[in-house]
């Protein structure tokens, strides 16, 4: 394993383990929201803190984007700000809603960025402990196993994970018009609320494709290396390379993908 691949699964199983702990007892939680069905726990806060101070001991000069602490810089020898080549982007929990609930799809989701480029990915899900790994050129991991997306040919036989644009209301209806067309020309559509979770089970053949629209980075990145790790293509709903910096995303086996495209215009 990679040196910073292993640092990010230190730091992703140090989260988990906080995550795990507060599920115990959830009656104890301090629940805060952000904006409109968007909300954060003191169990968000401190897993996020454990993350940054794992990649601090080792990387101090790597810059961050954490879901709750925002976009921190990297620090030189001199103790100066530097100007970072990696950068690390963090959930220290996605699917807060489903934690606070009790509903066990819940994740870690940790990637490491090189002069803009995804390099690492880890999603790790406490409640299960399963760990998905990547590293480009290396392919993606479940545990020690080797993962491929399926051999899923037609959107009419694929199981299609989805998220509703909950943070962005004034979308719903074309969201609605795309979930319609989906239904009626796949399989099957899950909406399950952990997008780096459903972005995992897509590598991991558990879904054929996935769409969300008005995601943040911190949501795609570990999960899109995955899915790429793992033989299938991700882009923004035109299939480009944009979807980091819209936040509209969609993946899905080589032979699905062009066909979940086309049912999503």
């Amino acid at each position: 394993m990679h040196p910073m691949l292993n640092i990010a699964v230190k730091a992703a199983r140090r989260a988990g383990s906080i995550i795990n702990r507060a599920a115990l007892d959830r009656t104890q939680l301090e629940i805060r929201s952000k904006q409109a069905n968007d909300f954060v726990t003191q169990v968000d806060r401190a897993a996020e803190t454990a993350i940054i101070d794992i990649v601090r001991q080792a990387y101090p000069d790597h810059a961050i984007l954490g879901e709750e602490s925002g976009a921190l810089e990297g620090k030189n020898s001199s103790g100066t700000t530097s100007k970072a080549e990696y950068r690390w982007i963090i959930d220290p929990l996605d699917g807060t809603t489903n934690f606070i609930h009790g509903f066990p799809q819940y994740c870690v989701s940790i990637a490491l960025q090189h002069r803009g480029a995804i390099e690492h990915g880890v999603v790790y899900d406490p409640a299960k402990n399963e760990l998905f790994t990547a590293s480009k050129g290396r392919g993606a991991f479940l545990d020690d196993r080797r993962m491929r997306v399926t051999k899923c040919a037609n959107l009419k036989d694929a199981l299609v994970g989805t998220g509703f644009p909950f943070k962005e209301m004034s979308r719903l209806d074309s969201y609605f018009k795309q979930l319609r067309e989906v239904m009626k020309n796949s399989s099957g559509v899950r909406r399950a609320g952990a997008a780096a979770l459903d972005l995992a089970y897509v590598a991991a053949g558990r879904l054929d494709a996935f769409w969300e629209l008005g995601l943040s980075p911190w949501d795609m990145a570990a999960g899109a290396l995955l899915i790429q790790e793992a033989g299938g293509m991700v882009g923004d709903l035109k299939g480009d390379t944009g979807w980091l910096e819209s936040g509209d995303i969609a993946a899905a086996t080589p032979k699905v993908f062009t066909q979940l495209l086309t049912a999503l215009k």
